[in-house]
């Protein structure tokens, strides 16, 4: 696949503060990459950097090839960028800033005219184009900004809180949007939103204290939970007492805890194992009835608040 976006060792210091500290990281064509960290963790800065908004104090960014520093011009052609915040022009409306920004990004006439609508159509602001900005929703606007990140349909895309103040449903529309766009585009969106890692993201870089301190899959993430792979588990018409002592001599469990919900437990595998078929069948075999067993995928906040908390107590 190819190469979109190449970052190598990118750094950014503010005086004393090392807003964004040896950042290393690429992205290809078809991957929707998740920046994720705190508030104050780097991102925004290091997506600054990639757009050439924000000059590194050391380390290189590419785009599409194009280096930041040597040829900025090309790397801004070759990206659509969202900033948090989405600003824009208070006073012109959706139609006559996305015709301003066509202006900027070299389009007339005919390709003009399909890229407003295409943008305005795609982002789902038909409706508001005569409407001036500052008398539109937070969401609304956010969703003009997005129209101008894609007007000029660029190879590379760049994010930040894509869907901040949107409503379920705009959400949704976004996310499709975004998905629908993967394909043929890289694409980076920066977001603090867990639920849209496994909503839009391929990959997911975690970054706290201005490092990176993971860099894989949505399931890799997950799998880092201590619930990963845990099973709730509910037996009918048995004594705890007697259903702990059982769970605790199989070979393949680590623990068990009690469900403060409801009544069962919660049985963590060994080694993070998929337990659910084996645990089924082992309490069948004994001759109790299950009630109820799922497993558990893992949850991201756990493992969020695990990444970036150990990172702030200086723990890698």
């Amino acid at each position: 696949m190819t190469l979109r976006i190449e970052i190598d060792d990118l750094a950014k210091y503010f005086g004393e503060i090392k807003a964004v500290d040896g950042v290393s990281f690429s992205v290809k064509k078809g991957e929707v990459l998740g920046f994720l960290g705190p508030n104050g963790a780097g991102k925004s800065t290091t997506m600054k950097m990639i757009t050439g908004f924000l000059t590194p104090t050391r380390g290189t960014v590419r785009v599409c090839g194009h280096d930041v520093l040597t040829d900025p011009i090309s790397v801004k052609a070759s990206l659509g960028y969202l900033p948090e915040g989405a600003p824009a022009y208070a006073d012109m409306t959706p139609d006559s800033f996305l015709r301003f920004i066509a202006d900027i990004r070299g389009l007339s006439g005919a390709d003009k005219k399909r890229a407003v609508a295409s943008a305005a159509e795609r982002a789902r602001i038909k409706h508001v184009m005569f409407q001036p900005i500052e008398t539109l929703s937070k969401g609304y606007k956010r969703r003009v900004g997005l129209a101008q990140s894609i007007l000029h349909n660029p190879p590379v895309l760049i994010l930040d809180e894509p869907t901040d103040g949107l409503d379920p449903n705009q959400k949704h529309e976004v996310r499709t949007l975004i998905n629908d766009m993967a394909h043929d585009k890289a694409i980076i969106i920066s977001t603090h939103i867990l639920e849209e890692v496994n909503a839009l993201c391929t990959r997911n870089v975690v970054i706290a204290n201005g490092k990176v301190r993971f860099d894989g899959t949505p399931h890799q993430l997950e799998s880092m939970s201590r619930y990963h792979n845990a099973v709730c588990l509910n037996i009918a018409n048995v004594a705890d007492t007697d259903v702990v002592p059982f769970l605790h001599s199989l070979d393949f469990v680590s623990g068990v805890e009690p469900l403060t919900s409801n009544r069962g437990f919660r049985v963590y595998p060994t080694q993070g194992k998929h337990i659910t078929a084996e645990l089924s069948q082992v309490i069948r075999d004994h001759g109790w009835q299950v009630d109820s067993l799922y497993a558990e995928n893992g949850r991201l906040d756990e493992v969020f608040r695990s990444i970036t908390l150990n990172s702030a107590q200086g723990e890698v």
